[in-house]
């Protein structure tokens, strides 16, 4: 069960990102999900090196971490894609 826990929080978190940044459109639900999970990582590492907790678990803080990890992969893509 906490795997569908996860990934619901992936796409949620991917899904927001994409909103955010403009790629909704573009995007698929796999591709928000996938966004999503490796967002939480991503925001995780950058909230370690800035010396905060990283993903706590399945809450509001975490949700927003991911956000902001998956918003940054998809400024990374459109960085690297020029």
């Amino acid at each position: 069960m906490d795997i569908l826990l996860w990934i619901l929080f992936g796409a949620i978190a991917g899904w927001a990102a994409s909103i955010i940044m403009g790629t909704d459109i573009r995007q698929s639900t796999l591709g928000d999900i996938v966004l999503g999970i490796i967002g939480a990582v991503v925001g995780g590492f950058i909230m370690n090196l800035l010396g905060q907790p990283g993903v706590t678990g399945f809450n509001i803080y975490s949700l927003i971490v991911a956000v902001l990890g998956a918003a940054a992969l998809i400024y990374a893509g459109r960085v690297l894609h020029r």
